[in-house]
């Protein structure tokens, strides 16, 4: 196959290394471009065979093609290609899927989160259906025949960059794209697990960062391993409420895109949104913790729009809660966790 993966940050250059690797006869197992549109990142790609920035000590497979530098460089880079792939972070989603409304070969994202309200008028964001949407109701906004679905579930993009095991989910209403999926990205060390409930996908993807920031805070305030067991626990629940109130399949998030990607995220050293918990704890600012990841840590980013999302639809989710109080300075991380302890007693599965 011929894929194009558009954005060079950790993720996507790890799902462009694993698919242009060459499989056991030496020859790459598809012919892949990774696509950047920072013109310094793709010289230094380039030169190096190596994305020291996002993905260090992983050196890029010699037939992995390296393009961009601008925005004018991105339609010669989609020609003649198989499959198109998007390695972008929610808040470039909108715009790249207008860009690619006419395309004729599948387009899948990788993106987990949901899309903040514009700047300009982030009092609609708990109101209106229009903002605070998972990609595929952008999608459906702005590219809506698009052949389209989300390949996610539980990835540190290092370990998939060096072929270590891994498992994820195709999902999409449309088997062509599943197919497509599975065919360029299953290997012997990755598997891929097909869907069609895309909302389930998303919803997972989207809500676990937001719950590993509440994990790394649990750890970094060295709560125990009850604490933590018993807030992945509850922050499943919280997954699960909000899924089904947006039409997923309940069944979904017992899966990779469910608990999977929970368990990983809240628990992996990996995890920068984890890491964001941690630093809080140990008494960072926000800015601070941010600062120091050097990546995006989408959980910061989405939080307070999947509260509002929740809230629109009248879900309750006290652990994502108190995450934004935490994230926009109204509590403590003390007083986060005393928050949570001190509701009122209430069924397990409500």
């Amino acid at each position: 196959m011929k894929i194009v993966v558009i954005g060079a940050g950790a993720w996507g250059t790890a799902l462009a290394v694993n698919a242009a690797r060459a499989a056991d006869g030496g020859l790459p197992r598809h012919q892949v471009a990774l696509w950047a549109r920072d013109a310094a990142l793709v010289t230094t790609l380039q030169r190096e065979r190596a994305n020291s920035r996002y993905l260090p000590g992983i050196a890029l497979p010699d037939g992995l093609v390296v393009q961009g530098g601008g925005a004018a460089s991105l339609a010669p880079a989609l020609s003649g290609q198989d499959l198109i792939v998007m390695a972008t972070p929610v808040s470039a989603a909108r715009s790249l899927l207008h860009s690619l409304q006419h395309a004729t070969v599948p387009v899948v994202w990788l993106s987990k989160g949901f899309e903040a309200p514009f700047a300009s008028e982030p009092h609609l964001a708990s109101s209106s259906p229009s903002f605070g949407l998972l990609v595929h109701e952008i999608r459906a906004q702005v590219a809506i025949n698009l052949r389209a679905g989300v390949l996610s579930g539980p990835s540190f993009a290092l370990e998939v960059a060096r072929g270590q095991p891994t498992a994820l989910v195709a999902a999409s209403e449309h088997a062509e794209v599943r197919e497509a999926l599975v065919a360029a990205f299953h290997s012997a060390t990755l598997r891929v697990y097909a869907s069609d409930d895309v909302v389930g996908v998303e919803v997972g993807g989207a809500v676990k960062n937001v719950l590993a920031i509440a994990a790394g805070l649990c750890d970094g305030l060295q709560l125990g391993l009850n604490a933590r067991a018993a807030l992945i626990t509850r922050g499943l629940s919280e997954i699960m409420r909000l899924g089904v109130a947006l039409g997923a399949k309940a069944e979904t998030f017992m899966g990779l895109s469910g608990l999977g990607d929970l368990v990983l995220t809240a628990t992996g050293d990996l995890s920068r949104n984890r890491k964001v918990g941690l630093l809080l704890a140990q008494g960072q600012t926000l800015q601070q913790a941010v600062a120091s990841l050097g990546h995006v840590a989408e959980g910061v980013y989405c939080a307070r729009t999947v509260v509002q999302r929740a809230q629109s639809l009248g879900i309750d989710m006290p652990i994502a809660q108190s995450v934004v109080a935490l994230l926009d300075g109204q509590v403590l991380p003390e007083q986060a966790v005393a928050l949570l302890m001190g509701r009122d007693p209430t069924a397990e599965l409500h």
